[in-house]
């Protein structure tokens, strides 16, 4: 059936075992009321799936309709909404007459259930013949004794006067349902009354509500929110009269309900930008948020206040400490997006309270039955890190509270504490003396530093921020008491010589203490007794234990990257001693010696095999070589370096994120300017006879709006002319072109169909599909187009994924003349990948973890015909909408050779990273380039995409492949 178009269908019904018709039929015409139900399920199910089963209509009309039973007659209802009542020309076929009488009796029937059903059945009738005389039956139900009859007879009119002759059916409706809802006491009833009159009658609708509103607080929550549709649906149609609605919306905020709080503040937010009402709905939501239990209502209620804060700043900077009661929450997701929120709304006003806040729940996360204390307190030190960035003054009162958790068993907790220690030591000179010895004080605890990215970064703050002969000597006490007693390797013959009865015991004990078996790789069974006695033998006088030093333990553990770290404190420490001169010769020779006895046991302990699970490796065996040198005084030249340089350039690191933090925030921050040529408004001027405050801090708001928005407008129109996509030829008898808008979930199509031909066009239809995860929404309908008209035809598509997708399809019309359809087939419409993601911003760390813990990559090799990284990155920026994360300053220069990483959040919450690493290779002799004396040589090198999922990663990955290929002149257009 190429001309037929599919009906929609009210019912989903589950069939798995076909019945044959006369299966039916014989079921049907017995007296059991349980085999007629059986018997009308199956025939309603082969309907549904298409089949036609005329020669059951009358034994139905026969031995059903007289049933008695009410699921009987309720799958009557379903049967016959689901038959074809009219012939192949549209005309009602004649047995329905005999169902008109049917329904006539059962609208007058004294149960009132078969009332009800039958009025709800009539509600999805379409077809005028068939209403047309039960049009005084149900207007009796109007007036039944139940509630059940009245609202499903109000539904009846309701739908009946939407269809094309319903005003000629139903005349006096508006005025007859707006009477029954001045008497009506039921509030289902009342409610279906008033919805009728804001679809078919909004001036008797809000007559009705502005004569009511002293009853207002007293209506139920189901007419409360059919009365906020009619306010919406009214300033929608006119904008002028939206004040006199304020007041009411205000009224209905203080309904008991919340959903009809909810829908206030909704509506509020969406009427008046009036600071009054932005801090009622703002107030709203904040109460539902802490009243609420439901994890999926307070997601939803921070997502309005988000957009209520990028909208309403200044409301919303005093609405944050009601924000954070949100962190009362167990969900880690309403935690993250309330800090989130929180941090954008600090200012030097409230940002004593807000850190007051968040340290008290950074003490609450101490406690063991705290779930998810670990992710909970690192979000927190990153809110309590942002906080003192912005406002150095508070970092004071938070720091030492946070420096309990560097040895958090959680490593990215204990992390972010040491980076914010070290960015406050940088930024704060006051604070460094106290930071410095908590610091000390935390070396020598039972329970200190666990950690070896952690004790790095404290061994680099205590060799770069010890200032002083006192600090220094404290710090170089607090590494030899950290690492314990040299040698950390022993000889063997010593051991066996210098230990007595004791040391062999103990030895003993550990040999007989490990005998237990163990399963091999080839499945063999072994003992670690070997094991065991190679390492008593090669006399590590310290294990790897609780109980030992922190930074020996480390050492021991086979951490040599840490014996490097070790080495260079050392050397900075008493390179900076020894500027000072306040310490005698002989002393400070002392302490160089003692340095330099660790750095060479640290050597010794990795070059012994088999003291350590894993060996020495190159790097950090030349870093501390060198560190001996310096200490021996062979590398003068180096201790520049050793004291400015490295501190020099972290400074420069912090001042430029500082710097773009400061950049974002003003970005984030900047508003549409207004036009020279805009009206200048005086509220002072304005005439306030009659009017609230209220209304007129709404008005003026909204002159404001309409001046500042012009620029947005434009901007906005612009964009969609841009958007076009052409999809037939000009040529074509049908000439059609698309704007396709992506709204996060779902893609609107907005198309545009012409008739270029001298004839009418008959049953037209856009029949479209799609490939990829995209799914279609809605059916597609015919439509008549006369020669030379135009009609725009809309389509839903629903996304579920980042992946690239297509849709793709044709026209089908019918002409005068023609016995067949003809096709016009459309060109495919790429649902590229950029509409998903836009350029978002993440901390270094944050980086570096979603890239280990991510697993989906995709490499591409870098084949492209640019000769300069500098713009070919800025190309692969510009084409894959993604944010660089790498300053400015690591990528001045012209070396050659570039990395970068680049970062994107898709609209799905998805995260992208991208890291670029390219090269230019040297000319090769002859090239083009080269003799001309320039540069002939071309680029090289890897872009690796890191995702959670697999389709983003695919799909970036294909971006990036054709859009690298461009010329120069695409990047430079």
């Amino acid at each position: 059936m190429a001309n037929a178009v599919e009906k929609s269908c009210t019912m989903l019904v589950y069939n798995d075992k076909q019945a044959s018709a006369t299966e039916i039929k014989e079921a049907l015409e017995g007296n059991d009321p349980l085999a007629k139900q059986a018997a009308m399920k199956k025939a309603v199910s082969l309907l549904l799936a298409g089949e036609q089963l005329p020669q059951l209509f009358i034994t139905i009309v026969r031995y059903v309709l007289p049933s008695e039973d009410h699921t009987v007659q309720k799958l009557l209802l379903l049967y016959l909404e689901a038959i074809e009542k009219t012939d192949a020309t549209g005309k009602l076929l004649p047995e329905m007459i005999l169902i008109c009488q049917n329904l006539r009796n059962n609208l007058q029937h004294p149960n009132e259930y078969i009332r009800g059903v039958t009025l709800r059945f009539l509600c999805r009738i379409k077809e005028e013949e068939i209403l047309e005389p039960l049009v005084p039956s149900i207007l009796a139900n109007l007036e039944h004794r139940h509630s059940y009859v009245r609202r499903n007879a109000v539904l009846a009119i309701n739908s009946i006067y939407k269809l094309p002759k319903g005003e000629l059916l139903l005349a006096d409706a508006p005025e007859m349902i707006e009477r029954i809802l001045r008497q009506e006491q039921d509030l289902s009833t009342r409610r279906n009354c008033l919805a009728m009159l804001t679809n078919n009658a909004v001036d008797r609708a809000i007559r009705y509500l502005l004569d009511s509103v002293d009853q207002l607080a007293t209506w139920g929550d189901l007419l409360q929110l059919s009365a906020l549709d009619l306010i919406r649906k009214a300033c929608r149609s006119n904008p002028g009269e939206k004040g006199k609605f304020i007041k009411t919306i205000l009224l209905l905020l203080q309904s008991p309900s919340p959903a009809v709080m909810y829908e206030c503040a909704v509506t509020l937010t969406s009427l008046s930008s009036a600071p009054s009402a932005v801090r009622a709905a703002a107030n709203c939501f904040c109460s539902l948020l802490s009243s609420h239990s439901d994890n999926n209502v307070k997601l939803i209620v921070l997502d309005r206040l988000q957009e209520l804060k990028e909208k309403h700043r200044e409301v919303m900077t005093d609405m944050v400490m009601d924000t954070l009661r949100a962190l009362a929450s167990p969900s880690l997701d309403i935690r993250k997006k309330t800090l989130d929120i929180s941090l954008e709304l600090i200012t030097s006003r409230n940002i004593d309270e807000v850190v007051s806040v968040l340290k008290k729940e950074v003490v609450k996360t101490q406690n063991k039955e705290y779930d998810k204390a670990g992710e909970y307190r690192q979000m927190l030190v990153q809110a309590i890190h942002s906080c003192a960035v912005k406002f150095p003054e508070v970092a004071g009162n938070v720091v030492h509270v946070l420096m309990d958790f560097l040895g958090d068993a959680n490593t990215a907790s204990a992390l972010d504490v040491i980076f914010f220690v070290r960015e406050i030591m940088e930024t704060n000179a006051k604070l460094r003396p106290n930071v410095l010895e908590r610091l000390h004080t935390i070396f020598y605890q039972a329970c200190g530093i666990r950690t070896s990215r952690v004790v790095s970064c404290a061994l680099w703050i205590m060799g770069e921020y010890c200032s002083n002969t006192a600090e220094i000597l404290a710090a170089l006490s607090t590494l030899k008491d950290s690492l314990g007693s040299v040698p950390f390797l022993t000889d063997p013959a010593e051991g066996e010589e210098g230990a007595g009865a004791a040391s062999n015991s103990t030895t003993a004990a550990l040999v007989m203490g490990s005998k237990r078996p163990a399963v091999l790789a080839d499945g063999t069974y072994a003992t670690q007794s070997a094991v065991a006695e190679v390492s008593s033998g090669g006399g590590v006088t310290g294990s790897a234990n609780a109980g030992g030093p922190n930074l020996r333990s480390l050492l021991l553990g086979g951490d040599f990257f840490l014996g490097g770290v070790i080495a260079g404190t050392f050397v900075k420490l008493l390179l900076r001693l020894s500027a000072l001169r306040e310490v005698p010769a002989s002393q400070l020779n002392n302490l160089y010696a003692e340095a330099m006895q660790y750095v060479v046991a640290t050597l010794r302990l990795g070059e012994s095999a088999g003291s350590t699970p894993t060996p020495l490796d190159a790097d950090s065996r030349d870093r501390m070589l060198l560190c001996l040198r310096v200490l021996a005084g062979q590398d003068t030249w180096s201790n520049a370096v050793w004291l400015g340089d490295c501190r020099s350039a972290f400074a420069l690191l912090t001042t430029e994120k500082q710097k773009e933090a400061t950049a974002r925030n003003a970005r984030d921050d900047a508003r549409a300017a207004v036009q020279p040529d805009d009206l200048i408004d005086f509220q002072v001027l304005k005439n306030r006879k009659g009017l609230s405050q209220l209304e007129v801090e709404d008005e003026v708001t909204s002159d404001l709006a309409r001046a500042t928005g012009y620029a947005e407008a434009v901007a906005a129109a612009s964009s969609r002319l841009n958007r076009v996509l052409q999809l037939t030829g000009l040529s074509d008898p049908v000439y059609a072109e698309a704007v396709v808008t992506v709204h996060q979930y779902d893609i609107v199509l907005d198309v545009t169909v012409t008739n270029r031909t001298t004839e009418t066009m008959q049953a037209l239809c856009l029949e479209l599909a799609t490939m990829g995860d995209l799914k279609l929404v809605e059916r597609p309908q015919n439509y008549t187009l006369a020669p030379g008209d135009t009609k725009l035809i809309r389509a839903n598509i629903k996304v579920s994924s980042t992946e690239t997708g297509v849709i793709f399809g044709n026209i089908v019309y019918e002409g005068t003349g023609y016995s067949e359809r003809s096709v016009v087939v459309l060109n495919d419409i790429h649902i590229d990948i950029m509409d998903y993601i836009s350029p978002a911003y993440c901390a270094d760390v944050q980086f570096r973890n979603m890239w280990a813990e991510f697993e989906w990559e995709n490499k591409v090799a870098i084949a492209t015909t640019f000769t300069d990284v500098a713009a070919f990155l800025q190309h692969i920026i510009s084409t894959t909408n993604m944010k660089c994360l790498t300053p400015p300053s690591a990528l001045e220069g012209d070396c050659g050779y570039l990395a970068a990483n680049l970062y994107a959040k898709s609209v799905f919450g998805e995260d992208a990273l991208v890291n670029v690493s390219v090269e230019r290779t040297q000319p090769t002799v002859g090239a083009p380039g080269a003799a001309a004396g320039q540069d002939g040589g071309r680029l090289a090198g890897y872009i690796r995409i890191r995702s959670k999922t697999q389709g983003i990663a695919l799909s970036l990955g294909d971006k990036i492949t054709l859009m690298q290929k461009a010329p120069v002149t695409t990047a430079a257009a």
